[in-house]
């Protein structure tokens, strides 16, 4: 994740400030002082940074603050509702046309990954909306532009309109939108050039295209791992095109990620979506709160839910409950967990999502190697069906048999065994309303300790708002 160096730097400043008791206006200071740095290491703009400190030491400072017993916990709200309050206070959804199509123009410099995230964004419009776009391959000055763009279109089953590199990008747009109102197509994404800089030519023809399309969204692809630059990119073509919203990719990636801390602050304007990956399936709504919360270290459980909602069937969710709380999981439902959980995202990524984990030690250094789960899965293939079955029946023999049919050794197969035993008994523990021993004492210095209980309140209370405002927005549509 692009924000871990913040969010260590920060979690720091947090467990210093713990342990100090009762603070001080010079506790404050000192740990704005860390904050200030913190932010500056991310590459996260000057003048945000100095905006954002200002604002959490004043209402730090408060009487109400200062003399309270949990005044630790008040400052770490004001922290989380501050920084939330930067990355955008809410989620910003797709402009849309109140006719077909909607019709979203796609810009930015070259090597943002802007190509991949029109297929990634029509991707996840048509799987969670039922959508039927169509993509415009506009671009037809980088090689291989408009060949990558249809490579995208047959992978996901989208249609491309293309016209090839000889004719005028305006003129693609053109034609391209008629073919679009004559299909009924929902949703129309439209690829445009991209530049190595910004330059007078890049922006004209953007304007044109814009000045034709009429476009409900002008998104910009910045890439995170650019920093500051990425901030006076997006200022450059806000300035010029106006744009309606942001797209930052590559949050994935070894990066400071000040960039998404600065955009919403110094144009004005919201980002929207979030490349969490290089799979077409790797996108998320940005939601400013739960990035927040990723940040500081308290987790993200609503994005880790909607991320299992999307992987798992209901039903084949509600038998395995069962089966977990009657203990006849076995290694069958024990692959497809594998398989779900792996199609969720990196496992390491997943944790840090629930509150408390990145408190626990050594969780930075978690690394689960895909080829381990494919290793894992190669054992369990070549176990009988009746061994996958009951494995009660798996007696030194069978592994040895288990261990030579899938190319590892014997202990490597005891391992695995044992450590879906022990799965077996916690996912019972759960399901049976029970904490698995020692997991109390893992998360967050206890679930039952002050950073543990404040994550879940934290969590709660986002849940709580989240569902008013759906209510509300539900009345409005009446």
């Amino acid at each position: 994740m692009a924000f871990e160096s913040l969010t260590d730097r920060l979690q720091a400043t947090m467990k210093n400030l713990k342990r100090k008791g009762k603070i001080t206006e010079a506790d404050i200071k000192e740990m704005m002082r860390e904050i200030r740095l913190a932010l500056l290491e991310a590459d996260v703009n000057f003048k945000v940074v100095k905006d954002f400190t200002k604002r959490v030491s004043d209402r730090a400072l408060g009487e109400e603050v200062l003399e309270s017993l949990t005044s630790t916990q008040q400052i770490v709200k004001i922290v989380d509702e501050e920084l939330t309050e930067t990355l955008g206070s809410e989620a910003v959804p797709l402009n849309k046309s109140p006719k077909i199509p909607t019709i979203v123009m796609m810009s930015g410099l070259q090597g943002a990954g802007k190509t991949t995230f029109v297929g990634k964004l029509a991707g996840f419009l048509k799987k969670n909306e039922k959508a039927r776009p169509l993509l415009i391959a506009g671009d037809v000055y980088r090689p291989a532009a408009i060949d990558q763009l249809k490579v995208i279109g047959q992978q996901l089953d989208i249609p491309v309109f293309e016209m090839g590199t000889d004719v005028s990008p305006v003129e693609i747009v053109r034609q391209g939108l008629a073919q679009a109102r004559e299909n009924k197509n929902d949703y129309v994404f439209i690829d445009t050039a991209g530049r190595l800089h910004i330059d007078d030519v890049l922006m004209n023809e953007l304007q044109e295209i814009k000045s034709l399309a009429q476009p409900d969204e002008i998104l910009l692809v910045v890439d995170a791992m650019t920093g500051q630059d990425a901030v006076n990119v997006a200022q450059s073509f806000n300035e010029q095109l106006d744009i309606t919203g942001v797209v930052v990719t590559k949050l994935d990636g070894d990066t400071r990620g000040g960039a998404a801390l600065s955009i919403r602050a110094v144009t004005g304007k919201p980002i929207k979506f979030i490349g969490t990956g290089e799979k077409l399936t790797d996108i998320e709504v940005f939601h400013p709160d739960r990035m927040s919360s990723r940040i500081l270290g308290m987790g993200d459980m609503l994005t880790l839910i909607e991320k299992a909602q999307q992987e798992y069937d209901a039903e084949k969710a509600e038998e395995l409950a069962k089966k977990m709380k009657e203990n006849t999981f076995d290694f069958n439902d024990f692959i497809e967990q594998l398989d779900q959980v792996m199609g969720m995202g990196p496992l390491e990524d997943l944790l840090k999502m629930i509150p408390g984990m990145s408190n626990v030690p050594g969780i930075d250094q978690i690394q689960v190697d895909p080829k381990d789960v494919e290793r894992k899965k190669a054992m369990v293939y070549s176990m009988t069906p009746a061994e996958r079955e009951n494995p009660d029946l798996l007696n030194p023999s069978r592994r040895r048999r288990i261990a030579a049919g899938s190319g590892n050794s014997v202990v490597e197969v005891n391992r695995m065994i044992k450590q879906f035993k022990e799965s077996r008994k916690m996912m019972q523990q759960m399901t049976n309303g029970k904490m698995p021993a020692g997991m109390d004492q893992m998360l967050g210095g206890g679930m039952k300790g002050k950073m543990g209980k404040m994550a879940l309140n934290q969590m709660a209370r986002k849940q709580r708002n989240a569902k008013k405002k759906a209510l509300r927005q539900k009345k409005k549509r009446k």
